[in-house]
């Protein structure tokens, strides 16, 4: 990392430090949910009775909010919206770390930067609800605020970036793609980058030890991941079979 500037050493430091802790935390958190003992039977019943309507009922709820919607309709707009823009985010933004684009990636930016846009709204919408009803602000705790807030600067950061501060694209792709092939070269030190890349090292960091860790905790949830055949198969706890 010889010739690098000091702000570019710095933030490739700090890049990598993120990367250990956010897949470190994961793995860990993972880990830990996989090696859990789960000494009662507790599907929700009616649960499917194969494991093949497990999976699926899995699938749809990943991919509808299924529970949500049954739970909470206003929640389920404000979060399936938000997930969903997030998404178009994400790829959106996978051009900067890949090379060469892939061309059904290059199509589909114009679309998926009119769904990007809207970003800001759903997370405006989650902390004004979580703010003011009452059954929402009693369990809210201070992290649950952060993160919404922290989201929120990155995306109006980054709408920033796109039609209000214009950086240098190429250099940042170059910087990017530099830290994925462990080959760092300087960063743009536009400060407006600087800031929104600053807040994604941030959210990154923060990701494992916060509630955002239900994206891959669902599938180590019993209650939804176990088949409801209690009275075909009697759960036996490994202590009490011997």
């Amino acid at each position: 990392m010889g010739g690098l500037s000091l702000l570019s050493l710095v933030y490739v430091v700090l890049s990598y430090a993120a990367a250990a802790i956010f897949f470190g935390g994961l793995m860990r958190k993972f880990w830990g949910y996989a090696v859990t003992p789960n000494p009662l039977f507790i599907a929700t019943t009616p649960s499917p009775t194969t494991a093949g309507g497990v999976a699926s009922r899995l699938v749809l709820n990943i991919v509808t909010f299924a529970d949500l919607f049954k739970g909470n309709r206003w929640t389920w707009i404000g979060g399936y919206a938000f997930h969903v823009i997030l998404i178009a985010v994400l790829v959106r933004h996978l051009r900067l770390f890949i090379n060469p684009v892939w061309p059904w990636l290059t199509e589909i930016q114009p679309f998926a930067l009119l769904i990007a846009i809207l970003l800001p709204l759903p997370l405006m919408y989650l902390l004004a609800r979580r703010r003011m009803v009452d059954r929402y602000a009693w369990i809210s705790s201070p992290a649950d605020y952060a993160v919404l807030v922290l989201i929120l600067l990155i995306a109006l950061s980054g709408l920033g970036l796109k039609f209000v501060s214009h950086p240098d694209v190429v250099g940042i792709k170059h910087f990017l793609l530099g830290l994925v092939m462990f080959s760092p070269v300087d960063m743009p030190s536009h400060p407006a980058f600087v800031i929104h890349f600053t807040l994604v090292l941030m959210l990154a960091v923060f990701f494992p030890f916060s509630k955002l860790l239900h994206a891959g905790g669902v599938f180590f949830s019993p209650t939804r991941m176990m088949v409801d055949h209690p009275r075909e198969h009697r759960h036996m706890n490994p202590w009490a079979a011997k």
